[in-house]
């Protein structure tokens, strides 16, 4: 082959790259965010100690198939039990809400992004209801969004196959080093009371794989949503190496 013709091939291929680079979503460029936020008071209500609804969602215009999820991943949060049914929408929630609830009742849910990295949006999600006691009945959820893959990563998406229970037992450890580095390792009534358990809420943060708990999942309520964190290292072999920061 001539010098020319290789020549040709060679500005060819580079700029076919270059065309590809170009076409493909900048993993690197956080996904645009728009706020929405309202709050609602009973209709005709002019009391001091309205109920209200005080809802504060996400949209991302450059990917619209994630406000349904986080839609939904609120709505979730509203149950009441495992086997209650989840409303329709946020604004049937707020309807129905606002129809049966008495003076001083009132509901929050809101989705923040907690972070964006490596082509990864990780939101959470949190809830408050009061209805009147002696305090509100707060929750907590974690969404993990890929854009590589277009999906909610769960936990057998993140974990290489056959490492669940060394994720688990991991987990453990940094349960027993959060005890000792708040001292309440100290305390047998308190380890007895609060023994490690599983948690639904895992976020893959820059920092660490984040652990985060319902209130009375480990610790008393007072003490709030408790974290764990693992670093990454401790999970090489446990969690997909595409998924490290920095690797993606």
């Amino acid at each position: 082959m001539t010098l020319v013709k290789l020549t040709t091939v060679a500005v060819l291929a580079l700029t076919l790259g270059a065309c590809q680079s170009f076409f493909q979503p900048n993993m690197r460029k956080p996904l645009e965010v728009k706020r929405d936020a309202w709050e609602h008071i009973k209709p005709g209500c002019s009391a001091s100690d309205c109920p209200l609804v005080n809802i504060d969602t996400l949209h991302f215009p450059g990917e619209p198939q994630l406000d349904p999820i986080i839609e939904r991943g609120l709505l979730q949060l509203t149950r009441d039990g495992d086997g209650a049914a989840v409303p329709s929408s946020l604004k049937a929630y707020e309807d129905a809400f606002l129809r049966s609830a008495e003076s001083r009742h009132s509901t929050y849910l809101q989705a923040k992004v907690r972070e964006q990295h490596d082509g990864l949006v990780i939101i959470e999600l949190s809830s408050y209801l009061d209805t009147g006691g002696a305090h509100g009945a707060p929750g907590r959820a974690f969404i993990n969004w890929s854009r590589q893959q277009e999906k909610v990563l769960t936990l057998q998406d993140m974990l290489v196959p056959g490492q669940e229970a060394t994720f688990w037992k991991t987990a453990e450890e940094a349960h027993r080093g959060w005890l000792i580095s708040s001292k309440l390792d100290q305390d047998a009534e308190f380890v007895k009371t609060w023994p490690f358990r599983k948690t639904p809420h895992i976020a893959l943060t820059y920092g660490a794989v984040v652990l985060k708990y319902d209130v009375y999942a480990i610790a008393p309520y007072v003490m709030g949503h408790v974290e764990l964190k693992i670093p990454y290292p401790r999970l090489n072999g446990v969690i997909k190496p595409e998924l490290f920061p920095g690797r993606g």
